[in-house]
């Protein structure tokens, strides 16, 4: 293993006990997006504490924390802030962790669970849980934020940013960051790097090269009907019947017009119509949601989705055209080649056998609206939080899908050892590929 890791980890076992609490309180405590008031405040005081400079409210809730080792003036006697001139010694290296929860009511029956409750934007009460694991992200993220600024002076030299993000799951979080003036309040990384807990075993890793994530969009189409009483459907529209045939079509986007070389995924989540079994709706509503890798996949697709349900409702006679309204869009997460090369060895060094290649993921990413605003290359990565045995069990008998909770399930409980020791040395390990002796 790299001197500089060996060096930064001595200190792990001396903090675990802290990071496992500081877990167990944020999976206690979720908060949705743009709402990570607690989470942000515990964060942003944790990296004050430890001699980072802080800003807070970045896009609303987001943190920055900046710790630079070696850091010399230029010429004038002020920091340079671009991490690459002469104002910082070494390297700049953004590492981000996402804050947000979902509203998910938990099934897990940890001593721990969430029994929160929240109004979301829309005023609506919901229950909210740490269903995708982002808890587990910033325990770790300030865990190895911990290490890095109590390591001995020698252990690495540079510019660490550490960014703790808000509203990653409505694809709101990044950008409302960068609107905000993120790349004139932080140094200028020369890489950003940023990795997620997945249902893989816990203490393994997974770096890809290229697409890793896919693109995602989300869509409520609006059908136009003619209502009327449920005994007399001959003078009405039915949308009710319409959104059925726009559902049923609607599933061979995927089968019948993409190739079977081309992942791409179609789903129909919500449907929404009328109000009474004996009144037929004057409209019912689609929600959708696309995961593409390609650009020209993705654009098929979609002319695709907006052909067929035009066709639909022209089948149907219905009396207006349907309305498309773009709900959020994800870009896909693609990691450039050279940067996932370098993790993917540190990796190797410093997690031998546990340190993979994992396959495509069909979830979505913000991310890489960060590194894309800063014009500098990235890298995201997996890391498991599955008990190995269960896994292994579920992979012998063939039913991974039925007996591993994914993320977003009311039952996602990652193991929270080896799990947070896993992701604290993935950050030092990748992080020190750059700041540390060989950087």
């Amino acid at each position: 293993m790299d001197n500089s890791v060996t060096t930064v980890l001595r200190g792990l076992e001396s903090i675990r006990s802290d990071v496992e609490e500081f877990y167990k309180d944020l999976h206690a405590h979720p908060e949705l997006g743009l709402q990570e008031h607690r989470t942000a405040g515990k964060a942003a005081a944790a990296l004050r504490d430890l001699g980072y400079e802080v800003t807070e409210g970045i896009g609303g809730t987001g943190v920055v924390g900046v710790l630079t080792r070696d850091g010399r003036k230029g010429q004038d006697g002020t920091e340079n802030r671009d991490g690459r001139e002469e104002g910082r010694a070494g390297p700049t290296v953004l590492l981000r962790a996402d804050m947000d929860a979902l509203p998910v009511r938990e099934r897990t029956g940890l001593p721990y669970a969430s029994t929160a409750t929240t109004t979301d934007r829309e005023g609506h009460e919901q229950p909210v849980m740490h269903a995708c694991g982002h808890d587990i992200h910033v325990a770790c993220m300030t865990g190895f934020a911990r290490l890095m600024a109590q390591a001995p002076e020698g252990a690495w030299h540079g510019t660490l940013v550490v960014l703790l993000q808000p509203s990653e799951e409505d694809g709101a979080g990044a950008r409302a960051m960068i609107d905000d003036g993120l790349t004139d309040r932080v140094p200028r990384p020369d890489v950003v790097l940023a990795q997620h807990v997945l249902p893989y075993p816990a203490g393994q890793v997974g770096t890809r090269a290229g697409a890793f994530l896919s693109a995602a969009d989300s869509l409520r189409i609006t059908l136009h009907g003619r209502g009327g009483h449920g005994s007399a459907p001959q003078s009405t529209v039915d949308p009710v019947v319409l959104a059925a045939m726009c559902v049923v079509r609607l599933q061979t986007v995927v089968s019948r017009e993409v190739g079977a070389t081309s992942p791409a995924v179609v789903t129909v989540g919500r449907i929404r119509a009328g109000s009474g079994p004996n009144v037929i709706p004057d409209q019912a509503e689609l929600e959708l949601n696309v995961r593409t890798y390609d650009p020209a996949v993705r654009r098929r697709v979609l002319d695709a989705v907006e052909r067929i349900v035009r066709a639909e409702c022209q089948a149907s006679d219905a009396p207006q055209e349907p309305e498309f309204e773009q709900l959020t869009r994800f870009p896909p997460t693609v990691n450039d080649d050279e940067v996932t090369a370098t993790v993917a060895r540190a990796f190797t060094d410093c997690f031998g056998d546990d340190a993979r290649t994992f396959g495509l993921q069909t979830a979505s990413e913000d991310l890489s609206e960060i590194p894309a605003a800063f014009g500098v290359p990235f890298t995201y990565w997996g890391f498991g939080g599955t008990d190995p045995d269960r896994y292994a069990t579920a992979e012998q008998n063939g039913t991974l899908d039925r007996d591993i909770p994914t993320n977003h399930s009311p039952t996602f409980a990652p193991l929270p050892q080896p799990t947070l020791d896993t992701g604290i040395k993935a950050l030092t390990a990748a992080t020190l590929a750059w700041l540390g002796d060989g950087g």
